[in-house]
């Protein structure tokens, strides 16, 4: 067996899912049944295609269906078993299975106002430390799996952007509007030997993402319901 050497690198690809169908507009969160649409398989096909030359050795997914549907094409890519991975699943939020804004849907009703009264923590879900300590672990474990080489990690948008924050010594409560995680997006970490030394961004399929999808896009009136991305 080689010796494991401190200074070898290896490189975690965080990927966000492709779009999902969700034609209700509904904050889906951990619900089951919601899958990739049309344009999110294309999204996965592109990720796929640019993946391919690198050195993946390992790939593994959140157990939504929207993410196994995401990674599927990158572990055929390269010939592996897609792993699951129950510590990169979705935030945990009070108002999944419901619509969600200022003025409609759940906020219209005084009795869920008190999820809100905490952004800090925050008071609507899980806790972003909690959200840490997990996505960490996953990030960690897949590390291990492909040391010197690449392994692939597909979850949803809030893990990774909070684990990203954290890596980069960020305050956690943050716009979500803000968030760079757009739909099959990758963050990028690079260990060395067990310590991330740099972390990278970018966006395979940008080309294919609605504009008022991108990160920084301005909200648009009846459009932008990716919920419990």
């Amino acid at each position: 067996m080689s010796e494991q050497r401190d200074d070898d690198l290896t490189v975690v690809h965080l990927m966000r899912h492709g779009e999902v169908d969700n034609p209700t507009g509904v904050l889906y969160g951990r619900l089951p049944g919601y899958h990739l649409s049309d344009l999110g398989r294309r999204m996965a096909d592109r990720v796929a295609e640019h993946l391919a030359p690198r050195d993946v050795t390992y790939v593994v997914a959140s157990p939504l269906e929207r993410a196994q549907e995401t990674a599927t094409p990158i572990a055929k890519a390269h010939g592996l078993d897609l792993g699951t991975d129950e510590r990169l699943i979705e935030a945990g939020n009070v108002f999944q299975g419901k619509t969600f804004g200022i003025g409609d849907g759940a906020l219209r009703r005084p009795a869920n106002w008190k999820h809100v009264v905490n952004p800090f923590r925050p008071s609507w879900g899980e806790p972003y430390v909690d959200q840490v300590v997990r996505m960490m672990g996953a990030l960690n474990a897949a590390k291990d799996r492909a040391r010197g080489h690449e392994a692939v990690v597909v979850s949803h948008q809030l893990p990774i952007w909070i684990v990203r924050s954290y890596v980069e010594r960020r305050r956690l409560w943050h716009d979500p509007r803000r968030r760079q995680c757009t739909l099959a997006s990758l963050t990028t970490f690079t260990y060395k030997g067990d310590r991330i030394v740099s972390v990278g961004y970018s966006e395979p399929a940008r080309d294919l993402v609605p504009a008022h999808l991108l990160a920084g896009a301005r909200p648009v009136k009846g459009k932008g319901k990716a919920f419990g991305a």
